[in-house]
């Protein structure tokens, strides 16, 4: 590729259209309707790191660290890392079973929105066909243009097809190979796998570690290529993009794909963290967290089905459904979206555990999903004693939930009154839509002409008392959300 040729053409398509590299331009930017309706999507990390399949996808970084597990790991496993480096891992990620039509049945009955793909992670491999490198899944491990299948077959499934890329840590991703005898070693220029494995800085300290204009151009193209070869609806950064250094690229970037979108009469969005963009011209993203009170502007939180990884591993520590519904419930009631990770095995397979769980999440949305998708935020999001702790990384323990913790929505006519853990005894309060004196500003004091709890037939019995609207079952047995529906008035 003639990056200098594709940069001529980036600048002239952020000068000629209607975005340009400017906050004040990009602020224009609106978060599409799709978008706005969608609150469920499924992130994929898969790649070469799901070969070795120890302890997380940080693995490329760790094996070499002296002395880190991963560093023991390797040696034990595969022999010392001057034989055989990550590198030579990607002959054995052949995903020989990897079926993207099966993936999509699966995405579909799990009920996702959209799915994001991890185009490229830390480690610089890419999963898709490119003309930057050569170390990409078209032309390595697999030889098959991963994107490429992918994105037909959920497309097919009227799913939407977003990409995400992390390269930009790449910049020290595996620079500790420099500091003792493995295959990480100079000279390395811009287009080998390694390169450049610069020293890791203090990664709290933005300016610890300047990437170079090299560096910086060569992300650049990295990320429009994937634009303009597959048109991702959902563009996702992960962490380190909010570096002073890569303003001026990432404006340039945001502006090209913009642009892009709009030239093919279409609308995306970009995720990004840490206050990258400028707020209002991209859409913020909680890494396995959220926020603990609703926020007037529409947000994401990525979270997984493992606590301890995003990857594939042996030892994978999953959550529940049940946990990863209530915290979707929780997110959705806030304005948010979830993505949910899963990490497919080398050989191209879904793990039986992540399987299992995203197709019990997508019953469970088959029954109440009216009160999820296109939903919008009440005029109060929560009630009950349990706090959910703001901030990201906030996910590791689920706290669990009482009876008495109730999340809301709204729909056309009805309001949608979500209790997170659905008391024995069947009988429900919601102070919120309490009978009281209108000098009191009660939450609601609009008539409920009926109320009914979906996925069961019974009748609950109800009434509006000063305290609360009670309703009453007999039946309802649940060990996950139940939803109770309020046709108002």
């Amino acid at each position: 590729m003639d990056k200098k040729k594709y940069i001529q053409e980036i600048n002239k398509v952020v000068a000629e259209g209607k975005y340009h590299d400017t906050w004040d331009s990009l602020s224009q930017y609106r978060v599409p309707e799709w978008y706005r309706g969608a609150k469920f999507g499924i992130f994929i990390h898969w790649g070469v790191y799901a070969v070795p399949a120890f302890r997380n996808e940080w693995y490329p970084r760790n094996m070499y660290i002296q002395g880190s597990p991963e560093y023991e790991h390797h040696i034990k496993t595969y022999g010392k890392q001057k034989d055989f480096g990550y590198k030579d891992f990607i002959p054995m990620f052949k995903a020989e079973n990897f079926n993207a039509d099966q993936w999509a049945e699966i995405f579909k009955a799990a009920g996702a929105n959209y799915i994001v793909q991890v185009a490229e992670h830390h480690d610089g491999f890419q999963m898709y066909r490119s003309e930057v490198s050569h170390y990409n899944a078209f032309e390595m491990g697999p030889r098959r243009d991963i994107a490429a299948e992918l994105k037909k077959a959920v497309e097919d499934k009227g799913i939407i097809y977003g990409a995400s890329s992390h390269r930009f840590e790449h910049w020290f991703f595996m620079g500790h190979g420099k500091e003792f005898e493995s295959d990480i070693k100079e000279p390395l220029k811009c287009g080998d796998f390694y390169w450049p494995a610069m020293p890791e800085p203090d990664l709290q300290d933005l300016s610890a570690s300047c990437p170079t204009e090299e560096y910086m151009e060569d992300w650049l193209v990295r990320t429009c290529e994937i634009v303009d070869r597959y048109c991702p609806a959902v563009v996702y950064f992960d962490w380190w993009i909010q570096h002073s250094a890569l303003k001026p690229y990432l404006k340039k970037f945001a502006a090209y794909y913009y642009n892009r979108m709009t030239e093919q009469g279409r609308e995306g969005i970009i995720n990004y963290k840490h206050d990258a963009f400028m707020f209002g011209c991209a859409v913020v993203d909680i890494e396995r967290g959220q926020f603990a009170s609703p926020k007037p502007y529409i947000w994401q939180t990525d979270t997984a089905v493992a606590r301890n990884s995003w990857c594939y591993t042996e030892n994978n520590q999953y959550k529940t459904a049940n946990e990863i519904l209530c915290n979707l419930v929780d997110v959705v009631s806030k304005n948010g979206r979830m993505l949910l990770n899963i990490g497919p095995k080398a050989d191209g397979t879904i793990p039986e555990e992540d399987r299992r769980i995203l197709l019990e999440i997508g019953e469970w949305l088959k029954i109440n999903g009216e009160a999820v998708y296109g939903s919008s935020v009440w005029r109060i999001s929560t009630e009950g004693p349990t706090e959910v702790v703001e901030g990201q990384f906030s996910d590791g323990e689920f706290k669990g939930f009482t009876s008495e913790d109730i999340r809301f929505t709204v729909n056309g006519s009805y309001i949608y009154a979500f209790i997170l853990k659905y008391p024995e005894d069947g009988v429900v309060r919601i102070k919120s839509l309490a009978e009281k004196d209108a000098a009191k500003l009660p939450h609601f004091h609009g008539i409920i002409k009926n109320v009914s709890v979906l996925g069961f037939d019974e009748r609950p019995g109800w009434k509006r008392t000063e305290d609360a609207l009670v309703v009453r079952t007999e039946s309802v047995k649940s060990s996950k959300p139940v939803v109770i529906r309020i046709l108002a008035d």
